[in-house]
């Protein structure tokens, strides 16, 4: 293979893999839902920690795990890691519109930044729903790749069932008053003390459930608890970074923002927290203002991604174990420079809540002038969490400040 020029395989074709960390990229056209499942010799999972999709991000023992968005996702693969009854990595993919309708899907193998390998799955007349792309598999104790191709019409649930994967009954669609809310292993019956444990059962259990928050469901409340443990909430867009490598004809994001001098996008993350005791604080990168998991305001950000090429994108944390601290977290997000063009950035935030599927909201409905975008809105209801989607846009932060009438000073500040 030549150190420069990625080798190119059609379905069915395979290539050596090097025995050390890699990435799998899968840049798709449209929003997908992509998944890998570590498979023994019976083409089976072992369990629960074996599936690796947007309800559970890393294995049980975090050697694959995924990042990045939904139209340019990362799985990143220990490979002299993987546990020695591991015979495969199945990658995958599935969605609600048919493979014709995603249009064209890259999938590309690398070692730290070099490609390695690129695969192009056609999507001319192709009316899956759900993709097995290619799989990672062991030969006489070297690793290789096999672009796979391969469809199935029902979507992520046969996919997974195909593995061996037990998935859970779908719960009804949440409502504001009971969210039917579950994750993996979340529906074990409620039964008396006993002298001895239940027995474990044989099979895996996951709940593919992932909460939309749209228009016409607008909000979800989560029952109280004592603790809701680590929430984090993570914004993301449509990153294009290397112009150079082969993706599929929507545009680097580069192209969506006239760019100031620095080049760079800056698209970030802030929260206006109203604690129980009166306080009110902002946290954001703008004026260095990171915020506190462990004291007040119970709320973090994550370092400041000042570039727009962290295929992660930008995380804030909120202390769940002290939700009775707080009133309110009121999330919002802003183009630090240059001229927003939020209908084309595929912008998300996605809520990680414990033992909660994802709750997610998309940033489609920006005007092509206002840089400051309200998201959604933490609310502390008898110690519960009401969700609420906002999805309004505003000039800056005190025209935001003034419509959900916060009451802070502005003044402009630098990074």
């Amino acid at each position: 293979m030549s150190q420069n020029q990625p080798q190119q395989l059609v379905a069915g074709a395979n290539a050596p893999l090097p025995n050390d960390h890699i990435s799998i990229r899968i840049i798709s056209q449209n929003a997908v839902d992509c998944a890998a499942y570590r498979l023994i010799s019976d083409g089976k999972v072992r369990g629960d920690g074996d599936m690796i999709f947007y309800g559970q991000t890393r294995s049980d023992d975090g050697n694959v795990s995924f990042r990045g968005h939904d139209s340019d996702g990362f799985f990143d693969i220990n490979l002299p890691a993987q546990p020695a009854n591991i015979d495969k990595i199945a990658l995958a993919f599935s969605s609600e519109q048919t493979l014709a309708q995603i249009g064209d899907v890259d999938i590309q193998v690398l070692q730290g930044s070099q490609v390695l390998l690129t695969c192009q799955l056609n999507s001319t007349g192709r009316s899956e729903k759900a993709i097995i792309l290619a799989e990672c598999y062991r030969r006489q104790g070297s690793w290789k790749f096999r672009f796979i191709a391969q469809g199935f019409n029902g979507g992520l649930k046969p996919l997974s069932e195909h593995f061996g994967v037990e998935i859970a009954d779908e719960a009804p669609a949440p409502s504001q008053a009971a969210p039917q809310a579950q994750t993996i292993n979340a529906q074990k019956p409620n039964q008396p003390a006993q002298a001895t444990p239940p027995p474990i059962p044989a099979s895996p259990t996951v709940n593919l459930n992932k909460i939309t928050l749209t228009k016409n469901q607008s909000s979800i409340n989560l029952k109280k608890r004592d603790n809701f443990g680590k929430i984090a909430v993570n914004l993301n867009w449509n990153q294009r970074p290397n112009a150079d490598q082969k993706t599929p004809k929507k545009g680097l994001l580069g192209d969506l923002f006239k760019q100031h001098k620095s080049g760079g996008i800056d698209l970030d993350v802030g929260a206006m927290i109203h604690l129980k005791n009166g306080e009110k604080t902002l946290i954001q990168a703008l004026g260095n203002r990171f915020g506190s998991l462990q004291s007040a305001p119970y709320v973090c950000l994550r370092a400041d991604d000042r570039t727009g090429q962290v295929s992660d994108g930008e995380w804030l944390d909120i202390n769940g174990q002290q939700w009775s601290q707080i009133e309110e977290v009121f999330i919002f997000a802003f183009i630090y420079e240059g001229v927003p063009n939020w209908a084309q950035t595929d912008g998300v935030v996605t809520i990680h809540v414990p033992e909660q599927p994802p709750i997610e909201t998309r940033l489609t409905e920006g005007t092509s002038n206002l840089p400051m975008c309200a998201i959604a809105r933490l609310v502390n209801q008898q110690g519960s969490i009401n969700v609420e989607r906002i999805n309004q846009y505003f000039k800056g932060h005190q025209e935001m400040d003034k419509a959900f009438h916060w009451g802070f000073s502005w003044k402009r500040g630098r990074k």
